[in-house]
């Protein structure tokens, strides 16, 4: 659950948060060729979905570190925004 400024509330499943894990092995990323890289589908199993960590990273995003292993992506603030608009 996330607490926002002015007091609203805000629940992602932890499944939609893995499933929209921004991390580049997950998502892709561009080269300056523009051709998109992305590493392979990942196995998911349920220590995936299974929070170990939650560490700030400065004052604009969020790292998961998961049971899994996988701690690549940054969760942004805006990103978690988008995610509640999306809900």
């Amino acid at each position: 659950a996330l607490k926002w400024q002015g007091g609203e509330e805000q629940f992602i499943a932890l499944e939609q948060l893995r499933n929209a894990c921004p991390c580049a092995s997950c998502c892709g990323e561009v080269d300056v060729m523009g051709r998109m890289h992305k590493g392979p589908d990942a196995t998911l199993n349920e220590a995936s979905y299974q929070v170990d960590q939650l560490r700030m990273v400065g004052g604009y995003a969020v790292q998961i570190l998961w049971k899994d292993g996988h701690s690549a992506g940054l969760y942004s603030f805006d990103l978690l925004q988008q995610m509640r608009s999306d809900n």
